[in-house]
C-alpha cells in the first residue's frame, strides 16, 4: 500500500521536518524531539524511507569552499520541441556536473537551468563549450545572481488538515 501525505500523522510529519534540517541527528535525539521512545521512532523513519517519503541523505557543501560561489540561471530555447529533441536535451544537460537544476517550463522558452560555477570565466566556458554544444539549442538568456537571499533544500511539510466536524447538534 502506497501511503500519501494525507495518511501521515503529526509525528511522521515532524520527523520529516526535522530530518530535512538535520539528517545526521541520532535516533535517540530525534525520538526525544518527537516524544517517542527510540524503537518506535526508528520504525517510523524506516517506514518513511520504504514508502519513499525520505529518498536519501546527503551532505550539503559550502559552495564557496568548493569554488562554486557563482549562481547563474539560464533560459534555454530549443529549435525543436518534439519528444525526441526534448529527451536528447534532458539526457545531455543531466550529464553536466555544473547543472544543479533543470526544469522544462511552459511559456516563452523551454528550459530554466540553474548552474553553480567559480566565476564568470567559468560561466563563459560552460556556455561556449558545454551548453552551446548541445544539439538543438537555439537561444539562451542568462541571469547572474548578485545575492542569494534564501537557498533551502527543505520541502514544506504541511500539518494535517483538520477533520471536518459533524453538523449534528
Amino acid at each position: 500500500m502506497s501511503r500519501q501525505l494525507e495518511d501521515l500523522d503529526r509525528i511522521d510529519r515532524q520527523i520529516l521536518r526535522i530530518l530535512q534540517r538535520e539528517g545526521r541527528l541520532p535516533n535517540v535525539e530525534l525520538a526525544r524531539r518527537v516524544n517517542l521512545s527510540p524503537t518506535p521512532c526508528l520504525e517510523r523513519v524506516k517506514r518513511l524511507e520504504r514508502e519513499g517519503f525520505i529518498r536519501d541523505y546527503v551532505a550539503l557543501l559550502d559552495p564557496l569552499k568548493v569554488h562554486a560561489g557563482l549562481v547563474v540561471y539560464i533560459q534555454v530555447t530549443l529549435t525543436d520541441t518534439a519528444t525526441s529533441a526534448l529527451e536528447a536535451f534532458n539526457d545531455h544537460v543531466s550529464s553536466l556536473e555544473e547543472v544543479q537544476e533543470c526544469h522544462m517550463v511552459a511559456g516563452g522558452f523551454d528550459y530554466l537551468v540553474k548552474i553553480r560555477i567559480k566565476d564568470m570565466l567559468g560561466y563563459r566556458r560552460f556556455l561556449g563549450e558545454k551548453l552551446a554544444s548541445i544539439p538543438g539549442v537555439r537561444e539562451t538568456h542568462t541571469y547572474v545572481v548578485i545575492q542569494e537571499v534564501k537557498t533551502d533544500t527543505a520541502v514544506a511539510v504541511p500539518d494535517p488538515e483538520p477533520k471536518a466536524k459533524s453538523g449534528k447538534r
